[in-house]
């Protein structure tokens, strides 16, 4: 039996099988979707594979993104259970998505072993019916090879997967999942055959508990979707618009399935539907997909249920003492822990919620996992939540706060009393390269799993001698193996003079004493660009000196990583925007995250890229054709004007290959977790192959001519109200950088003069009225201005 799954088949061609069909397709695995045949369909193929051609031309577009390229599409092939379930035999793994019915699901598989190869996994991706009811009548092989993999939607963005194996499933075909799991970029937890797992048995009952405080303490939908987010550790989608995000109808189908099989818990009744959400799903009105859920939006407006009176109303203006207090603590845990110690109705309700929250995880542990890793790891990946519960009990304090359950009468599980008595005081415990958590089951500390290939720079750093030089913006870690990181560490890791100043430094550090050089960061993304509030203030009080001194130096340092005599590497995950965009774009190459959104958006800010994305483009898009003879660089020089003018982002890393933000040649890691290593490896490859820096280039200008004819495009869309006149003095700027500026066309042209040309523009814009207003007004509401 080989271990690497390279053909699949997916059986269910709705929303959730073809987003598992794209996602395999775009790990490169070759995947045949099937349908059923539509009543309807005539003799023909293309009749009679309809619901599977139509569901994946809908995917293809979609937005967001089904699939990372759509390019990757031609892996899939289409068919109908009917004439091609055959088709199967050759496939190494075959998933099941079809209705969580378990009549129609035992019917297919008893279809499915007649054909399956012997060798072949067979899952299903149900959301909660148990193993042991879907197998009832397959053979013990077929038992030992049947697996639950259960996917979270959209299957792209949403990192969980879940692996449940049966009673009989053997250890090969758990090794394998985990394996597939890895390929595809998921965060596996292994869980038990029961109703609904973890994640949604933890999450459905933590939205259903929430609905029965708010009715309990009068409070609204939008209140409560205010304290169940941000402030609680959770997205801002919070309980009421991540159901109808999910669609009320699923939401619903998971919180019956509980209360339906799941006659012994405790709770059992939270997870009954209050009549309120009945009468909506009887209207129609499941959600988003359906225009109206808790939410709808009428005209520009986005009203909310009224839940006593049946009927939408504006939403009003939620204020909490509490929620103002808590807003601007940055660290998670602390924020949790101070709205939970807070005096008003808010805190009150974040108590409550979170209290019966993590009692009844707790109860939940031998249930639904055997440790609290697993419990955690879930509800981070599949909910979106800040903190697992046992991470968030950790950081509220159990101590603390099991004696306050216990004077206000809350049933707090033995398990969690057991650990305190122990003598330990957290779930958690130790340096993160060497930590512990508790196991329930064995009542002593056991280590967190640790996979040597997952580089974490706060656990590296632990070690003080990995620090090879820090300051308040960035530090230098030894990555080990030759290999030196550039870490930087400001808010959303935008660039200032210390992370200038450190990337200097990294260049000078990687030559004397490594081989190669990464750049790369453990935040939630890569970079926002420059500090833009230093810009505005400078600006304001007319300090063109300084603004200067910070292009400058930003330039010189960007062109050092990109003459650094070891190989330099980027590896960007997530925003990667303006001057970090321009960070990637100099280094010898890049090793992104599959989901790296980058884009050169200094437009948004009135402003042009000023650290060499003008350079970058030009030579990214003309190099291709520099020696041939008289060839029109407009189109390409066009293109690039473009994706600056209108800031365009990448909606992945494919396309930010397309767009040349990236490289053709730059990799792609599907698996953020294993990012930094695998550009340690692609830095260390480069170094180890005889690594020499670039030559500096020379460039035929596109000249004027060039220039002036994007001018008139720019000049057209003003004219039709699809850009404002500030747009067009950016974009002309864009265009005369990019052509070289006031030279004929073919003029030979040095890196240094387009630099020269991009700090004047920089400069230039810093003065206009109209882009310290658009800095304005993304440094107080983050929003863009258009003016």
């Amino acid at each position: 039996m080989t271990d690497r799954i390279e053909k699949a088949a997916v059986l269910g061609a709705g929303l959730m099988g073809t987003g598992i069909a794209a996602h395999l397709a775009g790990a490169g695995i070759k995947t045949l979707l099937l349908d059923i045949v539509p009543k309807d369909a005539g003799p023909d193929p293309k009749s009679r594979n309809r619901l599977a051609n139509e569901s994946l031309a809908k995917a293809l577009k979609s937005k967001p993104a089904t699939f990372f390229d759509p390019s990757a599409a031609r892996l899939i092939q289409t068919g109908n259970f009917d004439d091609d379930l055959a088709r199967i035999a050759d496939c190494d793994l075959v998933i099941e998505v079809v209705v969580e019915n378990m009549d129609i699901k035992r019917q297919l598989f008893g279809r499915v072993k007649e054909h399956l190869g012997k060798n072949a996994i067979l899952a299903s991706n149900t959301s909660g019916m148990k193993i042991e009811g879907m197998t009832e009548g397959l053979p013990k092989d077929l038992k030992e090879r049947f697996i639950v993999l259960h996917f979270f939607n959209p299957v792209r963005y949403m990192r969980l997967l879940e692996i449940i194996p049966g009673a009989h499933t053997s250890e090969a075909v758990v090794a394998r999942a985990r394996q597939l799991g890895e390929t595809l970029g998921k965060g596996v937890v292994f869980g038990k055959d029961t109703v609904n797992f973890i994640a949604n048995r933890i999450g459905i009952y933590s939205i259903m508990k929430s609905i029965d405080l708010m009715q309990q303490m009068g409070l609204s939908i939008e209140e409560v979707d205010k304290i169940a987010g941000p402030p609680m550790g959770r997205p801002k989608s919070a309980a009421f618009k991540t159901a109808d995000l999910v669609g009320i109808d699923t939401f619903l189908h998971v919180a019956k399935n509980c209360y339906d099989n799941l006659p012994e818990d405790e709770e059992r009744d939270v997870f009954q539907t209050p009549a309120f959400i009945e009468k909506l799903v009887a209207a129609g009105a499941t959600g988003r997909k359906a225009g109206a859920g808790f939410y709808k939006k009428v005209g520009s407006d986005v009203q909310v249920l009224d839940y006593e009176k049946g009927e939408y109303r504006p939403q009003t203006k939620v204020r909490f003492d509490s929620l103002g207090t808590v807003r601007n603590i940055e660290d998670v845990g602390e924020r949790v822990k101070a709205l939970l110690g807070a005096d008003d109705k808010a805190a009150e309700f974040a108590w409550k919620a979170t209290a019966h929250m993590l009692c009844y995880t707790a109860r939940r542990l031998g249930e639904i996992s055997d440790d609290i890793v697993q419990v955690d790891n879930a509800m981070r990946w599949g909910f979106n939540w800040d903190l697992g519960p046992f991470e968030m009990w950790d950081a509220i304090g159990v101590g603390d706060s099991v004696a306050r359950m216990k004077k206000e009468g809350f049933e707090v599980p033995s398990n969690v009393i057991d650990m305190l008595e122990s003598g330990r005081s957290s779930f958690y415990e130790g340096p993160l390269s060497t930590q512990t958590f508790y196991d329930v089951g064995a009542k002593q500390a056991a280590p967190v799993p640790q996979d040597p290939r997952h580089l974490r720079l706060a656990a590296l750093k632990e070690n003080s001698k990995r620090i090879v030089k820090s300051n308040l913006g960035a530090s230098l870690v030894d990555l080990g193996d030759g290999a030196l990181c550039l870490e930087v560490h400001t808010k959303m890791n935008t660039i200032d003079a210390d992370v200038i100043q450190m990337m200097s430094d990294a260049v000078v550090e990687a030559e004397n004493n490594f081989e190669a050089l990464v750049v790369g960061n453990d935040g939630d993304h890569f970079g926002a660009g420059a500090n833009l509030m230093l810009i505005f203030m400078a600006a304001q009080q007319n300090e063109w000196g300084q603004v200067e001194t910070a292009i400058s130096a930003l330039q010189n340092a960007l062109q050092g990583l990109k003459y650094a005599k070891v190989p330099v590497v980027a590896a960007p995950f997530q925003y990667t925007f303006g001057g970090c965009a321009e960070i990637v774009m100099a280094c010898d190459a890049a090793e992104a995250h599959a989901e790296t959104y980058i884009g050169l958006v200094e437009v948004g800010a009135g402003l042009v890229p000023g650290g060499g994305g003008c350079l970058r483009m030009v030579d990214r898009w003309t190099s291709p054709v520099a020696d041939v003879k008289d060839v029109d660089l407009l189109p390409m020089v066009g293109a690039a004007s473009l994706n600056i003018a209108t800031a365009k982002v990448a909606t992945g890393a494919e396309e930010g290959k397309r767009l040349r933000f990236l490289y053709p040649t730059d990799g792609v890691s599907l698996n953020r977790d294993l990012l930094l290593h695998h550009a340690k490896q692609r830095a260390l490859g480069l170094a180890r192959a005889g690594y020499r820096p670039p030559r500096p280039p020379v460039f035929r200008a596109a000249g004027t001519d060039a220039a002036w004819t994007i001018g008139m495009q720019v000049w057209s869309m003003v004219e039709g109200g699809y850009a404002s006149a500030h747009d067009a003095l950016i974009a002309k700027k864009v265009a005369h950088i990019l052509c070289g500026g006031d030279v004929l066309p073919g003029t030979e042209l040095t890196e240094q003069h387009y630099l020269d040309l991009e700090r004047e523009a920089f400069l230039s814009l810093c003065g206009e009225e109209k882009t310290q207003a658009r800095i304005q007004s993304l440094l107080m509401s983050n929003k863009p201005l258009r003016n």
